[in-house]
């Protein structure tokens, strides 16, 4: 295994996942390209912030969730070929009720090249420690809705409690939030701020960038994560 990226349950202990792009359980109905095992990747870096935050939610007998952290290039080239299909309904209800599928990039919830290609953004949310079951937070990962976006109105004040908890976990402990999106954090100081990987994410993570690694450098035109789409 690399010594850049590491499966984040063997750095933070305690810390649970359920990862939704291994799974039909995400926008798309279907596991997505490069997501092999249920497991999440991140950075080295990614983990040391995670365990922090993960301890500080302690303080009120909760812990992290995670959903989704490093997500391959092929994964967002998946997402950008769904867009263009016909629309099946499936997932429409549940993710994206009030919008069409290519409004997704327009509006700023999925990118075209995604900060979690470069390893240390996460998607996750809180659990309570005595029973394992997530905390209410006033909608699910990847519903692409106003409802979603911090501060929105529609949602129930411990709803709103239990976000800007979160939130002041995150941010305390080295993590930036995504207006759009209250599940989505990127690491400030990231260790790759300008690469996208695309190794796939398998129950044994490749040992060497130069033989198993497709990296894609960033462009003037990829800025849109850090200042409009996160996904």
């Amino acid at each position: 295994m690399s010594d850049d990226f590491v499966f984040v349950d063997e750095f933070v202990p305690g810390i649970r996942w359920d990862a939704k792009y291994a799974t039909s359980d995400n926008f798309t109905g279907a596991p997505v390209d490069g997501y092999l095992t249920d497991r999440i990747v991140g950075t080295r870096t990614l983990c040391a912030a995670l365990e922090k935050a993960h301890g500080k939610a302690a303080v009120l007998g909760m812990g992290l969730l995670i959903w989704d952290g490093y997500r391959p290039q092929r994964a967002v080239d998946r997402f950008i070929r769904w867009a263009e299909e016909p629309e099946d309904g499936r997932t429409k209800e549940r993710h994206y009720p009030d919008i069409e599928k290519l409004e997704m990039f327009e509006k700023g919830y999925v990118a075209v090249k995604s900060g979690h290609s470069r390893g240390s953004t996460v998607d996750l949310t809180l659990f309570r420690r005595g029973t394992g079951e997530p905390v209410p937070m006033g909608g699910d990962h990847d519903l692409m809705d106003l409802i979603s976006h911090h501060g929105a109105s529609g949602i129930t004040r411990a709803e709103e409690k239990n976000r800007e908890f979160l939130r002041s976990v995150m941010e305390t402990c080295g993590f930036s939030a995504y207006e759009r999106e209250w599940w989505h954090y990127t690491l400030k100081d990231e260790p790759y701020p300008d690469t996208y990987f695309d190794f796939p994410i398998t129950e044994s993570l490749p040992e060497s960038k130069e033989t198993s690694w497709t990296r894609s450098p960033r462009s003037a035109e990829d800025g849109r994560e850090r200042n409009g789409a996160a996904q």
